[in-house]
């Protein structure tokens, strides 16, 4: 398949303003992000998709960027627009907040969408403290690999061990920790932003919630590599710890 890999990337953050451009070991967080998909083998090119021209400046510097409108909803509607005006036959969207994304992840959600609409990771939780964490995002499957939904609460709920401690929980069942990472082909993703916010999108906050409420299924992949993202400028330290090992 004819895949792009488009990392939105946009300026303004409540938590961490100006994001994508801080550096970290010497270098913008958005190029690490960047250098990582280069790494995988799926994607014919690697776009940088703003509204902001500073981080347009840097960013070309390095990569393919395409600018977009500056009021879109979520990064699943600016890379839509990137999208309708390129020749490709799917994309993978990419956060732009995780310089160590593992290349054989974005590999193994772009393999996926050869027998699904869309596509994303996840990956079993084995940290007490994500357990029930509502900014951990879970994810169950069914037999297929197909996600049957995704919430922020604790799912599934063990009956016959509620009372259990999180280490006894966490042996019962595999928990997944979804990963914020999609394939889509393009006409579903064209398709799917058309829909308007859904009820579950709305009370969760969790765009794919959409496109499971309008039918659009979703290939899981499983991975071992878990996410570790840039939400906070406490985070860069230990990314920049995790890049010299």
């Amino acid at each position: 398949m004819n895949l792009l890999g488009i990392i939105p990337a946009r300026y303004g953050s409540t938590r961490f303003p100006g994001k994508p451009l801080h550096p970290i070991a010497g270098r913008p967080l958005i190029q690490h992000v960047v250098e990582r998909c280069r790494l995988a083998k799926s994607l014919r090119e690697v776009i940088v998709a703003t509204d902001d021209e500073r981080i347009a400046s840097v960013a070309r510097a390095f990569c393919r960027v395409e600018m977009t409108r500056g009021d879109h909803p979520s990064g699943s509607d600016r890379i839509a627009e990137v999208v309708a005006r390129s020749a490709c036959d799917g994309v993978v969207n990419i956060q732009g907040d995780e310089p160590l994304m593992d290349p054989a992840v974005i590999d193994a959600v772009a393999h996926a969408l050869a027998d699904a609409e869309m596509s994303t990771a996840a990956t079993p939780i084995v940290e007490l403290a994500e357990y029930d964490n509502p900014n951990v995002v879970k994810v169950v499957v069914n037999a297929a690999g197909r996600a049957l939904y995704f919430s922020r609460r604790t799912i599934p709920y063990l009956r016959e061990a509620p009372t259990e401690p999180v280490t006894g929980q966490l042996a019962a069942f595999p928990f997944l920790k979804h990963l914020g990472i999609y394939g889509y082909r393009r006409e579903t993703l064209l398709r799917l932003v058309k829909f308007p916010v859904s009820p579950l999108e709305a009370a969760e906050k969790l765009e794919q919630l959409r496109a499971l409420e309008n039918g659009i299924g979703i290939a899981v992949v499983r991975v071992r590599h878990d996410s570790v993202g840039v939400d906070t400028p406490e985070d860069v330290v230990r990314v920049e710890k995790l890049l010299k090992r």
